[in-house]
């Protein structure tokens, strides 16, 4: 075990400190509306730090370790040609305003209000199955993280029984989600997902700072430089061999980020938590910062990692660590050597890919560092179950159950229904994971199953939202597109490799090899496209028909009293028509430009980079791509520090705001998600 006292009292604290922030919210939850959206009561700040690290868990940073681990910098230089597109959605609220300004508490009650009833329930119920596939396997690497990192055992005995280890932290975890999910619903999951947030983003800052310590840049420098030819891993124009985070992954990824914004629900409480709609462009605005600086220990985690691993001076060392990896493998798989099954390979290249990070980090750290980051990374895992179980719980009840029902439920009702709702999803991913092993990278194969849903849904939120003519017909054959063709890619998939081997006819076999090898992002990419296709086809080649979108966005003579919702006519100039309303204080316009300015900067830098490589004859070189980045991640580390203590401090202010509302507010048991008069 790697684990000491001291490490286990930090877990401990952590724990604690939680328990105690869950239980100060309970007094609040007695609404729909509370448990659901927090009373409409979020800031920016807190909903920017809780949000990110609702979206952040586990299983992204597992995710990211493997995609870093493969391609280095250059995950880094390619999404900095997101830039314009980023200022462009930061702006305008590109969808969660107007999501917002329709005051629904799920997506779908914004579907029966754009669209109708029986697609609600469809769409519901979709989103529902899609969503609890998706998290399906988000226990299961989770508790394998933490068994790798804190070097336990397979098994334990307790009272003369032998337990499983891997089924025991599924259920410790799953049970701390439930509780702080049952005490405050929203309210709660929220403020425990700001503190580990906080908790969080403070530990990395740590970790990178002892790992560029221990790890000094020469080493790194020569493990970066001492790649094969086509998988460099500083030059983003030498990646030709990498097969799954290319640049088509990159590209692909910007299509899919624009289109499916707001359409994967497993934050979706946050969606509607919003004080109001400019507090909720505000939040999505500062939420990119995760990703641009907060994120950087994914990393610098893989490159040590790879240092640790190839670099002479830690020869010794690593030895052990190889070994552990070595033996990695599904327990119903004896070892690499006698496999030979391609999809029985995959599960074992699987396991060993998600292995590394943290048999890593567990083997390197000191105590109390062992100790910060475990607990850090137990308020990741919690805090994407506690989000996750209340997004796909209360979607079940509130769009597949409650438009059913004729007669209102009271809120007693309700919110007992929304908490057996949530621990029947508790229970299916635990099964779930208890007995399915993903074959391929966590990344695509959470791109792929998400696309059962958001394949389709994107289409249908970007026109139901934006353009009066989207019709009901369209969205029901845009989203049984998505769904069909997801269906088709998630059999190719996980059967894919078998069935070809199994083919004895060559010509069907190459005839069928490109679509078979293509990756779970490169489907989801093709089932966008077909699905925006089938949605404006039948829409346009249908019955014409406007819808009133200031009614249902609360506009100009709908608007609704305290929240500013400025109608198309009243938006004068271009800056108002992209977004930049009157709605934006003078502090508005200062953290708008900062956070703006940041992707237009390194936007620059992208087209420099690009224009030099193909201007200078033979590119770039190495050594100056190495000198590049060096300087690029010692900014982006003080830029972090920076990020950290200026959205701790902001959460803390919304939080207090938070708890003077939620005390004075007054309950409205109407606003519970049903749609009344469309």
């Amino acid at each position: 075990m790697n684990m000491h006292v001291i490490d286990w009292a930090i877990v401990a604290g952590l724990i604690g400190v939680l328990v105690l922030g869950a239980l100060s919210t309970r007094r609040y939850t007695k609404s729909v509306a509370a448990f659901l959206a927090a009373q409409r009561c979020g800031g920016r700040y807190l909903l920017s730090v809780a949000m990110s690290m609702a979206m952040m868990g586990v299983i992204t940073l597992v995710g990211y370790l493997e995609q870093y681990y493969d391609v280095g910098y250059n995950a880094v230089w390619w999404p900095f040609m997101e830039g314009p597109m980023l200022i462009i959605m930061g702006v305008s609220g590109w969808v969660f305003y107007r999501f917002r300004q329709t005051r629904a508490l799920t997506l779908a009650q914004f579907f029966e209000m754009r669209y109708s009833r029986n697609f609600r329930v469809f769409a519901g119920l979709l989103a529902f199955l899609s969503g609890i596939i998706n998290f399906g396997i988000f226990p299961s690497v989770g508790a394998r993280f933490f068994i790798w990192y804190c070097g336990l055992p397979k098994v334990f005995v307790f009272a003369g029984l032998e337990i499983s280890t891997f089924a025991a932290i599924m259920v410790f975890l799953l049970g701390m989600s439930l509780l702080f999910t049952f005490l405050g619903g929203q309210i709660a999951v929220m403020l425990t997902d700001f503190i580990q947030g906080a908790f969080a983003y403070v530990v990395f800052a740590i970790v990178i700072g002892y790992l560029l310590y221990t790890f000094r840049w020469g080493h790194i420098s020569e493990i970066l430089l001492a790649t094969e030819p086509g998988k460099s891993l500083i030059n983003p124009f030498d990646m030709g061999k990498e097969e799954n985070f290319n640049i088509w992954f990159y590209l692909i990824s910007i299509v899919i980020f624009f289109y499916c914004a707001m359409g994967w629900q497993g934050t979706a409480g946050y969606n509607s938590s919003a004080k109001s709609p400019h507090e909720s462009k505000m939040a999505q605005m500062l939420s990119h910062w995760r990703f641009r600086v907060l994120m950087l220990v994914v990393l610098i985690v893989p490159l040590c990692l790879r240092t640790y691993m190839r670099h002479p001076d830690y020869a010794e060392a690593s030895t052990a660590f190889k070994a552990r990896v070595a033996a990695v493998s599904p327990d119903d798989l004896k070892g690499r050597e006698d496999v030979t099954n391609p999809d029985d390979l995959k599960r074992i290249e699987a396991l060993q890919s998600q292995a590394k990070g943290p048999l890593f980090m567990g083997m390197v750290f000191p105590k109390i560092l062992l100790g910060l980051m475990c607990a850090a990374m137990l308020g990741a895992f919690i805090s994407t179950h506690d989000t996750y179980l209340h997004s796909w719980g209360s979607m079940f009840i509130q769009d597949v159950v409650l438009p059913f029902r004729k007669k209102p439920l009271s809120p007693a009702q309700h919110l007992r229904l929304l908490r057996l709702s949530i621990l029947g999803v508790a229970i299916f991913i635990f099964i779930f994971s208890l007995y399915f092993e993903h074959v391929q990278r966590i990344q695509m194969f959470c791109a792929l199953s998400a696309s059962i849903f958001v394949g389709g849904a994107g289409a249908v939120i970007i026109g139901g939202l934006y353009w009066n003519r989207g019709t009901t017909a369209a969205a029901w054959t845009a989203m049984i597109t998505g769904l069909v063709l997801t269906v088709v890619g998630f059999w190719i998939q996980h059967h894919g490799a078998g069935f070809l081997a199994e083919l004895e006819n060559e010509s069907i076999v190459a005839i069928l090899t490109p679509i078979f090898t293509l990756t779970g992002q490169e489907m989801s990419f093709w089932v966008i496209v077909m699905v925006i296709v089938s949605y404006l086809l039948v829409s346009l080649l249908g019955k014409p028909k406007t819808f009133n979108l200031d009614r249902m966005l609360h506009r100009g003579q709908y608007a609704v009293e305290g929240e500013t919702s400025l109608a198309a006519e009243d938006r004068k100039t271009l800056l108002e028509k992209l977004g930049w309303t009157k709605e934006f204080t003078r502090s508005d316009k200062v953290v708008a430009g900062v956070t703006l300015g940041w992707p237009l900067v390194w936007f620059i830098v992208f087209l420099v980079g690009n224009a030099w490589h193909f201007l200078r004859k033979g590119g770039i070189p190495n050594e100056s791509w190495l000198r590049f980045w060096h300087f690029w991640t010692w900014f982006i580390y003080a830029s972090s520090i920076v990020v950290t203590l200026w959205f701790i401090i902001g959460g803390f202010y919304d939080v207090v705001y938070m708890y003077r509302r939620l005390r004075t507010m007054q309950v409205d048991d109407r606003d519970d998600g049903r749609v009344i008069d469309q």
